[in-house]
């Protein structure tokens, strides 16, 4: 299989000059406006780049690409049509799209998404054929078989427990014959997996008074940080009015750090020791619209201080509404993550928080946290930036980064 990109003034012209170079045989799988390079590069109009493809030898995959360069040669048809009606077969239910994206963009995730994926597997020399017993019979395994198993194979790559990625490909599998299209496939698991997700679920004003919102979480996690970018997002962007509170007594640098941020915000900021104290806090900033409370990082295996967090939390019920956040680093070990859930659990209900998502390069165990807990997923951090390097949960772009598809 060679895989050529062809630069020029116009798409037909490109692919001409692929025929010319490769021959007639070659399968256009994708099309793109590329920006003029060198000086007066803004004087120069914008090139199209064509990448093509050309079987040599085994012709395994002549059906996927000839997939990709059919869904890509009608996509002007499709933009009216949404990601949850890949048809023609019965489908997923629809997902409903987060405000400010469109329809357009997630079906260009889901073709970049199968052309990275079959490029890399076009790449690597052809392995032997798996031919399973059926019922005394040997079984071939079919193209759409072997496509199921990469995409099985890459989201274990990115981290996603096995137990969840095999049970995404079961449900998956009931639904695929042996001769549907690769990209149907690949749209139904891509369906599937933000179902599974769901939509993100973020801080939002109390319906009256003030919201109490507790964020809880191991030591060295970066909670402090991320309160302040929350709270630096209400107060400068939203000019809400916010306190900031911490019960961290453990950690003096923590206070201080959170005692710093809210200078520069210039909102208030109190140390809690007991329980009359937020009370206390309640009463004084009752016109307000968000009271943060920063809890001690302590480790979730120490009993005393896991029953004071506990009271802390409660203190609240029945007084104001809340909102409670566990908040996890991308790069904790999945069976740690159990572990920490498990204990904050025993506590409260919370919604979860990842950190440090710029310090790994796999997000399996956010797939692997929200089905663990049912909890649902509200920010994502990838940076120490304040008020930056924050931002709701994305699932369609999560999604696609477990699938294997490009940055």
């Amino acid at each position: 299989m060679i895989i050529k990109k062809f630069t020029a003034k116009t798409e037909k012209e490109a692919v001409e000059n692929a025929r010319k170079e490769l021959g007639e045989g070659v399968v256009v799988m994708n099309v793109k406006d590329v920006k003029a390079k060198g000086f007066f590069a803004f004087l120069k109009p914008h090139m199209s780049e064509v990448t093509v493809a050309l079987e040599e030898e085994s012709e395994r995959y002549s059906a996927a690409v000839s997939a990709i360069n059919s869904v890509l040669a009608s996509s002007e048809k499709k933009e009216e049509e949404t990601t949850a009606a890949p048809a023609p077969a019965p489908a997923p239910a629809a997902v409903q799209e987060p405000a400010g994206r469109g329809n357009n963009s997630a079906i260009e995730e889901k073709l970049d998404s199968l052309q990275y994926l079959l490029e890399q597997q076009l790449q690597k020399p052809e392995e032997p054929r798996d031919d399973r017993e059926e019922d005394g019979e040997k079984k071939e395994e079919t193209e759409i078989d072997r496509f199921m198993k990469l995409l099985h194979n890459t989201m274990l790559d990115n981290e996603v427990d096995e137990r969840y990625a095999e049970e995404i490909i079961g449900e998956i599998a009931q639904l695929n014959k042996p001769n549907m299209p690769f990209d149907y496939a690949l749209a139904n698991i891509y369906q599937k997996m933000i179902l599974k997700f769901g939509k993100p679920s973020c801080i939002t004003p109390a319906e009256k008074g003030i919201k109490m919102v507790f964020f809880l979480g191991p030591t060295g996690v970066g909670k402090t940080t991320t309160i302040a970018k929350i709270a630096s997002i209400f107060r400068v962007d939203q000019k809400k009015k916010v306190a900031l509170l911490t019960a961290d007594t453990y950690r003096i640098a923590a206070a201080e750090q959170l005692r710093t941020y809210a200078n520069i915000l210039e909102v208030p900021f109190r140390i809690i020791y007991t329980v009359e104290e937020i009370e206390k806090a309640m009463e004084d900033f009752r016109d307000y619209d968000y009271i943060l409370v920063d809890t001690a990082g302590h480790s979730h295996q120490n009993s005393a201080q896991k029953e004071s967090m506990n009271k802390f939390i409660h203190s609240v019920d029945g007084k104001a509404e809340k909102e409670v956040y566990l908040v996890l680093s991308a790069t904790t070990k999945y069976r740690d993550l159990i572990s920490i859930a498990d204990a904050y659990k025993e506590m409260t209900d919370f919604k979860l928080i990842f950190t440090k998502l710029d310090e790994t390069t796999t997000l399996g165990n956010l797939l692997n946290l929200r089905l663990y807990t049912d909890a649902e997923l509200s920010y994502v951090t990838y940076g120490q930036n304040v008020p930056d390097d924050i931002e709701e949960f994305n699932p369609q772009r999560t999604v696609k980064k477990l699938l294997g598809g490009k940055n």
